[in-house]
């Protein structure tokens, strides 16, 4: 058992909305480690933070993204931070090895920020939100290009269009 595609990228490239319509087109069922986390913790991702630190929510995440690769064959959605642990990677080169589709929803961050709304749910831009997003993307978008069997721009798209390339990319 295995996803049928996994999404990845920052916050703001339409992960859930996106997703959500990906696996309506796709028949299947859409889970997002995020909020896997939030589950299996008791309480949501800023609270982890805030309490716990950042590591202990890393760790919580790389435990949801591996559960999540073994256990669910809908779409996947993951935190826009969890393909940066080196273990997550190995997973997903694996998922792609042996056919999976890992699909990168690029956004500029003019696109980003009135989707975001950079406030404190968000935890890793709480500060200069702007210039943190843009020092995320920096070190994310390696990794996000890297990992990426699909890249799709989703600046002043619909995720119903957006979801539609990917659901007929993965037929």
């Amino acid at each position: 058992m295995a996803p049928v595609v996994v999404l990845i990228g920052p916050p703001g490239a339409g992960k859930s909305s996106v997703g959500s319509r990906v696996a309506r087109l796709l028949g299947t069922g859409l889970r997002d480690t995020d909020a896997d986390v939030e589950a299996a913790a008791g309480r949501s991702v800023s609270d982890i933070f805030v309490s716990d630190g950042e590591d202990r929510f890393r760790e919580l995440e790389r435990l949801a993204v591996s559960q999540a690769i073994a256990e669910h064959d809908g779409v996947l959605s993951l935190g826009g931070g969890a393909p940066m642990n080196a273990s997550t990677q190995a997973l997903l080169e694996q998922y792609v090895s042996g056919g999976g589709m890992v699909v990168f929803l690029d956004v500029s961050l003019q696109a980003a920020v009135p989707r975001v709304g950079l406030n404190a749910t968000r935890p890793l831009l709480l500060g200069n939100p702007r210039q943190r997003w843009l020092t995320l993307m920096t070190e994310r978008r390696p990794i996000y290009e890297r990992l990426a069997t699909l890249t799709v721009l989703t600046d002043n798209r619909k995720p119903h269009d957006i979801a539609r390339q990917i659901a007929e990319a993965r037929a």
